[in-house]
Formats: C-alpha cells, structure tokens, sequence
C-alpha cells in the first residue's frame, strides 16, 4: 500500500514538474526591438508604397526572365491591404504583412502575399542601401520551389 502511494506521489510530482518546466520554458523576457543594445525603429513603408510594389514587379520580371522564361510580367497590384503588422511579437525583427492582386501580362489575376521586415540583410543592417528594410513576396501558382508552400502561406503571418 505504501509502495502504491509513494508510485502515485511521485508520479503526480512528475506531472506537475512538467507542466511548470513548460510553463516557465514558453515564457522569456520580452525587450520590444526598439529597446535592444542596437533597436529597430518599427518604421516600415505601408503596403501599397510604389517603392514595395515596384519592387515586387521588378524582382519578379527577374526570377522569371532569368531562371523560367516566362515571360511573365506584374502589370499591376490592387486590392493591396494590410493582413498583419508585427504578428510574431513586439520582440522580433518589425515586420508588415499584406496582399493584393497581380493582374499578370497573361491576363490572369494571382494573389501576390509579402512581408516587409526592417534591416533584413547586410546592407540594410549598416545602412548601405536608401530604404533599409527588405521585402520577401510570393505569387500564388508561381512558387516554383514552393518556397513558401503551400499557396504562399509561409508568405503570412
């Protein structure tokens, strides 16, 4: 009987252990970036900025005029909003979600997802470069690795 009790005991602290280790395991200091040794300043362009659309469309005539030959061109970017703004913690890198439509030269319309994330990169980081913020994006049906699969949503927050 005692041998019984002393199992259950020990089991129940097993239990409890666990659940406090977890517990104590998710929650950290939380400094916002803007207070780190070297902070962001959490100022990222908004969404339908031409200097982040144009972007979008530039790079991506690239990628698909040198490694698919396409053809495929972003004419344009409509219906851009706003799906997230600092979505994984005031802690981490500053980073602003969105979508929109890309009306393609192909006449099809693909939802187009990106982020832009403050001094992604080492000349963003030192300031080399005139925005420093960086952009990753992705066009549904056009993720040729799915670098972002499936349907661009490793693109969202």
């Amino acid at each position: 009987m005692l041998c019984k009790s002393l199992m259950i005991g020990l089991l129940a602290g097993a239990a409890v252990g666990g659940v406090m280790g977890a517990a104590s395991a998710q929650t950290r200091p939380m400094t916002p970036a803007e207070g780190r040794h070297q902070p962001y300043k959490g100022r990222l362009p908004a969404c339908d900025d031409q200097r982040v659309t144009q972007t979008i469309q530039n790079r991506f005539i690239r990628r698909e005029t040198a490694y698919w030959s396409s053809g495929l061109e972003i004419e344009r970017i409509s219906a851009i909003r706003e799906t997230g703004l600092r979505s994984a913690g005031l802690d981490l890198i500053p980073r602003r979600y969105c979508s929109g439509h890309a009306k393609m030269n192909d006449g099809k319309i693909r939802r187009v997802t990106w982020w832009i994330g403050e001094r992604l990169g080492f000349a963003g980081s030192i300031g080399l470069i005139d925005h420093p913020w960086g952009i990753e994006w992705c066009v549904e049906g056009l993720d040729h690795h799915l670098a972002y699969a499936p349907g661009c949503r490793g693109a969202r927050p």
